[in-house]
C-alpha cells in the first residue's frame, strides 16, 4: 500500500512543478514579447509608436498566426491581471500631487470638462454607430484621462473582458500616436504660443507619452505646461473610478445575472498611496535619487508592457474585428472634435 502512495505523492509533486514551470514560462513569454516590442520601437519610424504599442501589436499577430499557447495560460493571465495592477500602483509615483494642486488647479476645470466630454461623446456615438458599449466606454475613459493606464484601471470596475481591454489599449495607442505626430506637424503653422500649444497638447492627447512627444517642439516651457495639464487628468482618474463604482453598483442592484457587487479596485488605493509617497516622502524626507526614480519608471513601463502583451494574446481578430471597427470610428470622431474644441478654448 506504501508504494502507490509514494508514487501518487511523486506524481503530485511533478505536476505541481510542471504547473509552476508553466506559470513562470507564461510570465517569461510576455516579457519576451515585450523585449521584442522594445527592440522594434528602437527602429526609426516605430520609435514614434512606442514600446507598449509595438509589443501589443506583436502579441496580437502572434495569437492570429500561432494560436494561444495553452500550456502557459496561467502565467499569461497573471501578467495581464496582477502585473497590470502593480504597474498602475507604481504609476502613482509619476503623479506629483503638490504640482497639480499648487500650479495646475486652473487647468483641472478644463481637464474635468475633457473627461466628461470624451466619455459622454463616446457613449452617444456608440449608440449611433451601434458600437460595443464596453469597448466604447473604455475608449472614452482612455481618451479623456490617460490612455492605457486609465483603461486598465476602469476595466475591472465595468467587468470588461480581457479582449475588450486589449482592443481598447490597441486603439488608444494607435490613435494617440497618429494625433501626436499630427500635432508636431501642425506646430509650426499654428497661431499658438508655446504655453497655449502646451495646454492644447496636454488636455487633448491620450497618453502621457503622446503628450511628451507632441509637447517637445514647443520647448521646455511648452512641454512643462503640457505635462502639467496631463497630470491633472491623471489626478482625476481616482475620483472617476469611484464614480463609476457607484454607478455600476446602483445599476446592478437587484440584478442577479449581473453579479451585482462591483469589485473594489484596491490597486487604486495603492495608486493614491504611491502618489503621496512620491510627492511628499521620497525626496523631501527620504533620499530618492533621480536615477532611482528613473529606474522605477522603466520598471513600470516594462510591467505595463508585459501586461498589455498578456491582454494582446487573448485577442482573436477573427471574432472581434467587427466589434473593433465601430468603436474605432467613434473614437476617431470624438478625438477630432475634442482637439478642435480644446484648440479654440486655449
Amino acid at each position: 500500500m506504501g508504494l502507490p502512495n509514494k508514487q501518487r505523492n511523486s506524481g503530485d509533486k511533478e505536476k505541481q512543478f510542471a504547473n509552476q514551470a508553466a506559470w513562470f514560462g507564461g510570465i517569461g513569454f510576455t516579457f519576451f514579447i515585450a523585449l521584442i516590442g522594445f527592440l522594434v520601437a528602437l527602429v526609426p519610424g516605430f520609435d514614434r509608436v512606442g514600446q507598449l504599442a509595438c509589443a501589443i501589436i506583436i502579441a496580437v499577430i502572434y495569437r492570429q498566426i500561432f494560436g494561444y499557447p495553452e500550456a502557459i495560460r496561467s502565467g499569461i493571465a497573471f501578467s495581464s491581471k496582477r502585473l497590470l495592477r502593480v504597474a498602475i500602483i507604481l504609476y502613482g509615483l509619476k503623479l506629483s500631487i503638490d504640482t497639480v494642486l499648487s500650479d495646475g488647479l486652473g487647468l483641472l476645470a478644463i481637464d474635468a470638462g475633457v473627461i466628461i466630454f470624451a466619455i459622454f461623446a463616446m457613449i452617444w456615438l456608440a449608440k449611433i454607430f451601434k458600437a460595443d458599449k464596453n469597448i466604447s466606454l473604455l475608449l472614452g475613459v482612455g481618451t479623456g484621462v490617460c490612455g492605457a493606464a486609465a483603461i486598465a484601471a476602469v476595466a475591472p470596475i465595468i467587468k470588461a473582458k480581457d479582449e475588450d481591454t486589449a482592443i481598447g489599449v490597441g486603439i488608444i495607442a494607435l490613435m494617440g500616436t497618429i494625433f501626436a505626430i499630427t500635432y508636431t506637424i501642425l506646430r509650426p503653422i499654428l497661431p499658438l504660443d508655446a504655453i497655449q500649444y502646451g495646454v492644447w497638447s496636454g488636455t487633448s492627447l491620450h497618453e502621457v507619452a503622446h503628450v511628451a512627444l507632441a509637447g517637445a517642439p514647443a520647448g521646455e516651457d511648452g512641454l512643462a505646461i503640457a505635462l502639467l495639464s496631463k497630470l491633472g487628468r491623471v489626478f482625476l482618474l481616482v475620483p472617476l473610478c469611484f464614480i463609476l463604482i457607484t454607478i455600476f453598483q446602483r445599476k446592478n442592484k437587484g440584478n442577479v445575472e449581473s453579479e451585482a457587487k462591483v469589485e473594489f479596485p484596491w490597486f487604486l488605493v495603492g495608486f493614491i498611496l504611491f502618489s503621496l509617497l512620491g510627492s511628499y516622502i521620497l525626496g523631501p524626507i527620504i533620499p530618492f535619487p533621480e536615477a532611482a526614480r528613473q529606474s522605477v519608471s522603466v520598471l513600470t513601463e516594462w510591467l505595463l508592457t508585459a501586461a498589455m502583451v498578456g491582454l494582446g494574446l487573448n485577442v482573436s481578430l477573427r471574432d472581434l474585428r467587427n466589434r473593433a471597427l465601430r468603436p474605432l470610428a467613434a473614437m476617431t470622431v470624438t478625438s477630432i472634435i475634442l482637439s478642435v474644441v480644446v484648440y479654440f478654448i486655449v
